[in-house]
């Protein structure tokens, strides 16, 4: 399997190759049309100048030769051109390469080439002049005219296509070498970028691979230096690692609190029936053990069915809207509290409720929030001391109805109201309290406000704790 290094590497140099080679070849076919175009033009200028030299030396017995011939040829040299003169007729007098004798001297030019060449100004083409050249050629051709538009002359100016075709193939030469040269530096400064780049993710498939084995501390290194989307990654993927860390850690602490409070019941519940059975427990103290041992199935049935709920809430991930019913909060509250009627006798607490006068209607699934209300006044009574306060409290502000239950105790550490609605958090770790812990009732508490989108929070001071959640008040 290739790395993603490796794939980009071949990707960029085909594409850069491509761009390369069609930049080359659309690069030789403009320097091309540029060199043909510039070659006629001065081509062109050079025939008219050497014509003009022609015009200037011809007569009607021939050519004044005296320095004309000399002249003739250093033009000629100087301009890196070819030209021949033929008279009238189409017979070829004079090479410009030759000016003191030529084997083509008396050579015809085709009739029909001389009659064009003479019926237009000056006459632009390519190709070979048989007898006279073997390669191909920019041909000019000036016809040389008396005064009265006689003809006199006829001039024809050359030169070799592969001379052109000589200076393209130098400059596609360097190109092809400035090409290659930028291509292989180019190539240098991406391997250099693509590995640094790439090290960051390399480090995050190591670590991950370390956090798939087990350590769940392995975080990815996040120094500033990377792309921000590189940073971004890695700062998600460590916060997505804490965030399995501490779930595991939840988990474990879940598991371990669940024995914990599933193994006690059940010794007791084993331990008494044994008793019985084998005699140990007299038949007059049967009664009175066989009591405890339903108590303790009974909380087993609560403990039970408090993880179930706890299930169900999480898996709908929130409350339905269907499920969403409007209903009076004080009505529900104070139906609620009279549920306690007997504890609070036997503990001899002062109830303080503090409601408005009017209804306050809240939109809510109406069961759920009694369960809430429940819990939390089970919790209060269960804390508070002997002739201990519990005030019930609901009040109004911003759309949003606020219900408050506080008791009298022990005041909570600041530094353990955060983790109060962990379930079956402890504050003293040290000592089991089976019955008087926190146990599930208060993550019930935090699961259900969170499912309708609510708040709960909680203030320990004084001697003195209250829980206030809020739900949406509608009219």
């Amino acid at each position: 399997m290739k790395s993603a290094f490796s794939r980009n590497l071949t990707t960029v140099v085909v594409i850069l190759m491509a761009t390369l080679v069609l930049t080359g070849i659309i690069f030789r076919l403009m320097v091309k049309d540029y060199l043909t175009d510039y070659n006629e033009e001065q081509l062109e200028r050079q025939a008219l100048v050497i014509a003009d030299l022609v015009s200037a030396s011809c007569t009607e017995d021939g050519f004044d030769k005296g320095n004309f011939v000399v002249a003739l040829s250093a033009a000629t040299s100087a301009a890196g051109v070819d030209a021949v003169i033929c008279d009238a007729d189409g017979m070829l007098l004079l090479c410009a390469d030759s000016p003191f004798g030529c084997e083509h001297v008396g050579m015809m030019l085709a009739q029909e080439y001389l009659d064009q060449a003479f019926s237009e100004d000056l006459t632009v083409s390519i190709g070979k002049i048989s007898g006279l050249y073997d390669d191909v050629r920019y041909v000019i051709s000036v016809p040389i005219l008396d005064d009265d538009g006689s003809r006199l002359a006829l001039l024809i100016v050359s030169q070799s296509v592969g001379n052109m075709a000589a200076v393209v193939g130098v400059i596609i030469q360097r190109f092809v070498i400035v090409s290659l040269s930028v291509v292989g530096v180019a190539l240098i400064l991406m391997v250099f970028s693509a590995r640094r780049q790439s090290a960051p993710l390399q480090e995050m498939a190591s670590t991950a691979r370390a956090f798939g084995h087990g350590e769940l501390s392995a975080r990815v290194k996040t120094n500033g230096k990377n792309s921000r989307e590189v940073e971004e990654l890695a700062l998600a993927f460590n916060n997505m690692a804490a965030s399995l860390e501490k779930s595991e850690y939840q988990r474990q602490e879940f598991v371990a609190n669940v024995s914990h409070e599933l193994k006690t019941p059940m010794t007791t519940i084993s331990g008494y029936v044994d008793g019985i059975l084998d005699g140990t427990i007299p038949p007059d103290q049967q009664e009175q053990y066989l009591r405890i041992v339903s108590d303790e199935t009974k909380r087993l049935s609560r403990l039970v069915r408090s993880m179930l709920d706890i299930s169900r809430l999480q898996s709908q991930g929130g409350i339905p809207e269907e499920q969403m019913l409007r209903f009076d909060l004080e009505e529900s509250a104070g139906r609620t509290l009279l549920t306690f009627e007997q504890k609070i006798n036997d503990k001899h607490l002062d109830v303080q409720v503090d409601m408005p006068e009017h209804p306050v209607y809240v939109q809510a699934n109406q069961d759920a929030i009694t369960q809430v209300i429940y819990n939390l006044l089970d919790n209060a009574i269960k804390f508070s001391p002997d002739a201990g306060t519990l005030e019930l409290t609901i009040r109004e502000g911003g759309g949003k109805a606020y219900l408050s239950i506080a008791n009298q105790g022990e005041t909570i550490p600041s530094e353990e109201l955060p983790l109060v609605f962990d379930r079956f958090h402890k504050i003293d770790k040290s000592r089991s309290q089976n019955r008087d812990s926190w146990g599930l009732g208060l993550y019930i508490v935090k699961t259900i406000v969170d499912s309708h989108g609510e708040n709960i929070s909680v203030t320990s001071r004084d001697d003195k704790t209250t829980f206030t959640f809020t739900l949406k008040q509608v009219n």
